[in-house]
């Protein structure tokens, strides 16, 4: 019998409940059983696609092509799980489904109310999730507290009546601050945010208390004993420096232990040593490199977790300390190249949309090229090298996408529908994973050590190549990854280069720290290689 595990948050928002899920996840697997998680956002928007990434961070693609929360980012990289539309629901898609049922008379005239429709669909999308595996991690998004997450919290409270002693927990997660000028932890606001729950009829099993240094014993059992769970369950989650280190500091706290014993399920021992291998790899650099990334949303480094994650998870499989330089893509339209990029080693220039800071990607990209620099280029990066390409190498002057200029003297890139006449099912977009033929010898299929890979894509626009591969193959670039009809060019790169490549597709969501992307892995190589020769 499947059982379920339900993490929600007290006292502030980003407590940490997407790591921990994340990080309990990792541990139930490392005892050998099979897991999967669901993120259940209490905001009215269908989905994440359409929320800027400025005020919610990455969105992060599916297999099959779900556009969905970040969390879901930490949830594939902490765990062997490929999460899939399935695993992100919404308030905004609750409602939609009831609706439709609505219209369509599933509800045979009977007043459609929160109790028992929604709340009954919300526990219909976490049973979709619970096939064929032992553990459901179902994160709510939110604070306790929030008018938008109560249906979410009466669905689990019916789902955990309904599943019987030993087959559903709750895990609380909450903030227990230190006042400087008392010189004390208060464990005041987790007393509040559990009475809060209990109102809502939920008794949390565990208390998982976040602070910035280890609680101690008696603050553990004041928590314990006004919140009526016993001291056993109440576990310190304190500030890590390292978000890998998080499983292991769960473990040393008894966090899995506890959750297996409140479920039924036989103690063995989890295998840590990859996640412990991993740990003293990170703390133990060989080498360092230097690699400027070149983005429009560098502010927020929310809106590139999985990018930055993907470099750091190459570093670490070479034993190397990457310090990435992030530099806004527009301040590079007004000031020397020299300055952000000359002690660079490595530059990468990530998706996007929208015309500001194009012109700063694309002296990126010449630069890099010009001065024999690693350059990794991905979604509008590839794009802009290869409209760089076009016009400084090819000399295509007016080369551009029409993303940027409805009618260019040379539109290299241009959108969905000019390069096939039927459009794809959801319009004008490319989303989820396709498939794509690598050339051989090319730099991406000796860094994937095959010839057919599936990577995931997230865009609208696509390069041209009716009119523009054979020219721009004159000049120098090689297409070396191509969609197996040879519709859509998915990888390009420059011949007389020690490492120029951009790619169409997302490589970053298929990252882990415990195997990290060959393109990453490749190109990080390619930084140690450069650092090596400059200073021989």
């Amino acid at each position: 019998m499947t059982k379920y595990v339900f993490v929600t948050g007290g006292v502030l928002s980003s407590v940490g409940k997407g790591v921990t899920a994340a990080s309990l996840g990792a541990l139930l697997e490392a005892r050998g059983l099979k897991v999967t998680l669901i993120k259940m956002d209490p905001y009215l928007n269908l989905f994440p696609g359409m929320i800027s990434s400025l005020q919610h961070g990455e969105v992060f693609v599916t297999d099959d092509g779900a556009e969905t929360d970040l969390d879901l980012g930490h949830y594939e990289r902490f765990t062997n799980v490929s999460m899939s539309k399935n695993n992100t629901v919404t308030t905004g898609k609750i409602y939609n489904t009831v609706l439709d049922k609505e219209r369509k008379g599933d509800y045979i005239g009977k007043t459609v109310q929160v109790i028992p429709h929604v709340t009954d669909e919300i526990r219909v999308a976490i049973k979709k999730v619970a096939k064929d595996v032992d553990i459901v991690i179902v994160e709510i998004g939110g604070t306790v507290g929030d008018i938008e997450s109560q249906p979410y919290l009466e669905a689990i409270r019916q789902h955990k009546l309904a599943s019987g002693p030993n087959n559903a927990i709750n895990v609380h997660v909450t903030y227990v601050p230190y006042i400087g000028v008392a010189g004390e932890l208060k464990s005041k606001p987790t007393q509040h945010s559990v009475k809060e729950l209990r109102s809502l009829g939920l008794q949390p099993d565990i208390l998982l208390c976040r602070a910035d240094q280890e609680i101690p014993k008696d603050m553990k059992d004041k928590i314990a004993l006004f919140c009526s769970v016993t001291s056993d369950a109440v576990f310190s989650a304190r500030d890590a420096d390292l978000i890998y280190e998080v499983p292991l500091l769960l473990h040393e706290e008894g966090l899995d232990q506890k959750v297996a014993a409140l479920l039924g399920l036989s103690d063995s021992s989890p295998n840590l040593k990859p996640w412990t291998d991993l740990i003293s790899r990170i703390r133990n650099p060989t080498d360092n490199v230097k690699v400027a990334v070149i983005g429009k949303y560098v502010d927020f480094k929310e809106s590139y977790k999985s990018l930055e994650e993907a470099i750091n998870h190459a570093g670490y499989g070479l034993e190397t300390k990457v310090d990435i330089n992030w530099v806004e893509s527009e301040k590079l339209e007004s000031q020397p190249l020299e300055g952000p990029l000359g002690d660079c080693q490595g530059i990468l220039v990530p998706g996007g949309s929208g015309t500001r800071g194009m012109k700063g990607m694309i002296l990126a990209a010449q630069y890099a090229r010009e001065k024999s620099i690693p350059f990794f280029g991905i979604g509008l990066g590839m794009q802009m090298a290869t409209v760089e390409f076009a016009r400084n190498a090819a000399s295509l002057e007016g080369a551009d996408s029409t993303e940027f200029d409805e009618n260019p003297r040379h539109r290299v890139i241009c959108k969905l529908g000019e390069v096939v006449d039927v459009e794809e099912p959801g319009g004008t977009r490319r989303l989820g994973s396709n498939p794509c033929f690598l050339q051989s010898g090319s730099l991406a299929a000796r860094a994937y050590q095959c010839e057919k890979i599936h990577e995931r894509h997230r865009h609208t626009y696509e390069f041209n190549q009716n009119e523009y591969k054979k020219r721009l193959e004159d000049a120098g670039m090689a297409f070396t990854g191509m969609s197996p009809d040879n519709t859509f060019v998915e990888i390009v790169e420059v011949l007389d280069h020690p490492f120029f490549l951009g790619c169409q597709f997302h490589p970053e969501f298929k990252s882990k720290p415990l195997n990290p992307h060959p393109l990453f892995v490749a190109f990080i190589n390619a930084c140690l290689t450069r650092k090596k020769e400059k200073v021989t």
